[in-house]
């Protein structure tokens, strides 16, 4: 009984010992948010879908940090929302803001682990009822371009506040990058493989990506969706103007500079869904990536195919998600960009549902099979079961505009709620943050708990 009871307790001591473990599990108990931090300034198109001008915005974003911390560099994560380009109930959804309820939950959970995290509005707007195919995709190509700058401008300006501004925020500015959730996902996986603009429009032969030009090929009229001189830069450190003509009889400006003279490199890039624009993107060296996708989602393919927007259902332009993505990772010569946390040769239990739910053993990517009978999905239209959002709310919303996206969010995600968002949120927590630490040098971790039955899993 005695060596029982010696067991017991030195097991009980070692998950406390590793309860207490920073940037592996929550060590702090409150978070600090502050609201509304303008970050930037830049334009937005969205008051064409009301046949207004284009107008500069406030860039705004929460910071969320551990309360009571006396660390003052701090590695920090950019948090980008979901939401189809399109501000709340315009997108079709319940969801879309910097302050969605997985946001919250997922912002603060890094929080209490020790990360600073900003949670970050981006410049929507588009037109996804363009009458053809090639409009939707120029649409929705610079629409994702603006969230590309305005997550850059979000890297610069805090990598600013610690060169001129005392580091307020206290973070470690060589420790910066993004968690982008759905629609955040398109940006984060843009922001961190885009090199520079030709990258966007030219794949690894230095030819033309159709997709993304508009015209015929060959004649005076092919060119890019995106025009530096136009929509500025992709890191919006130039300024860029509509012609004269386009907007009205003066040239109109279309991007602000923000915070030049400082570097929007990123050293991760985590995402919930999304996909990547082109494989061409995606080069040896550019920042490991943690990724979670439903093979089954309707509407960002898990492997490649084309795009279909949620909001109407149309095709829109091909993209690769994150199957895709982690196989050409793997392919990379030694060492592949996530070498280094798959090195560990994780073994705990989140790493080993990973591999049953069929990641092909590629460290990294974590299929999300949610509700799955006999290998198929019973929900097949639930790409996003970490969401959940407040249902009251949006009846309202649906009363006042004769809607009904309450009832179709439900019928996408029957069980949606605080219960499944939270348990989906346990798991990726417990997926990405040993990857995340080792990655960074933060903290060691080793095969991780593999007993179903231990108090904790690292």
């Amino acid at each position: 009984m005695k060596k029982f009871l010696t067991l017991v307790f030195g097991l009980l001591a070692v998950c406390q010992v590793d309860a207490q473990v920073r940037y592996l599990n929550e060590v702090f108990s409150d978070v600090e948010v502050t609201s509304n931090v303008v970050y930037g300034e830049n334009v937005t198109v969205l008051p064409l879908l009301q046949g207004a001008a284009p107008a500069a915005q406030p860039l705004v974003c929460d910071i969320y940090e551990p309360a009571g911390d006396t660390e003052t560099a701090r590695p920090l994560i950019i948090y980008i929302h979901t939401g189809n380009f399109l501000p709340q109930y315009l997108n079709g959804s319940a969801v879309g803001t910097k302050t969605d309820s997985v946001a919250v939950e997922l912002c603060s959970r890094y929080a209490k682990m020790g990360y600073v995290v900003a949670s970050i509005d981006y410049r929507a707007g588009w037109n996804p009822t363009a009458a053809t195919q090639s409009d939707r995709t120029f649409q929705l190509i610079n629409a994702a371009y603006r969230g590309v700058q305005d997550a850059r401008t979000a890297v610069r300006y805090f990598r600013m506040t610690d060169d001129v501004m005392g580091n307020p925020y206290g973070i470690d500015p060589d420790m910066i990058g993004y968690f982008g959730e759905g629609t955040g996902g398109y940006v984060s996986y843009a922001a961190s493989t885009i090199s520079d603009y030709n990258d966007i429009i030219l794949d690894d032969n230095g030819l033309p990506i159709a997709k993304f030009w508009t015209g015929t090929p060959g004649a005076e009229d092919y060119i890019p969706m995106v025009i530096e001189a136009v929509n500025g830069d992709p890191e919006a450190i130039t300024d860029g103007y509509a012609p004269a003509g386009i907007f009205g009889p003066d040239p109109v400006q279309l991007c602000i500079a923000n915070h030049p003279g400082y570097s929007s490199e990123v050293s991760f890039q985590i995402n919930l869904g999304g996909a990547l624009g082109d494989l061409n993107w995606l080069d040896a060296g550019d920042p490991a990536m943690i990724s979670f996708q439903c093979p089954a989602d309707q509407f960002a393919p898990y492997t490649t195919g084309v795009l279909v927007v949620p909001t109407t259902n149309e095709n829109v332009v091909e993209v690769s998600g994150a199957f895709d993505i982690h196989s050409e990772i793997n392919a990379q010569a030694d060492p592949n960009n996530n070498a280094t946390y798959q090195a560990l040769g994780l073994t705990d239990v989140f790493s080993a549902q990973a591999l049953a739910n069929g990641n092909m053993g590629m460290d990294g990517l974590y299929p999300v099979k949610n509700d799955y009978v006999n290998g198929q999905p019973t929900q097949p239209f639930d790409g996003a079961p970490w969401q959940w959002w407040d249902v009251a709310m949006t009846e309202m919303v649906d009363a006042a505009n004769g809607t009904s996206i309450a009832a179709t969010q439900l019928t996408l995600n029957p069980n949606m709620g605080p219960l499944e968002g939270r348990a989906y949120c346990d798991t990726i927590m417990g997926y990405s943050a040993p990857r995340l630490a080792a990655l960074l040098g933060l903290a060691s971790a080793g095969p991780g708990c593999t007993d179903s039955d231990a108090c904790n899993y690292n």
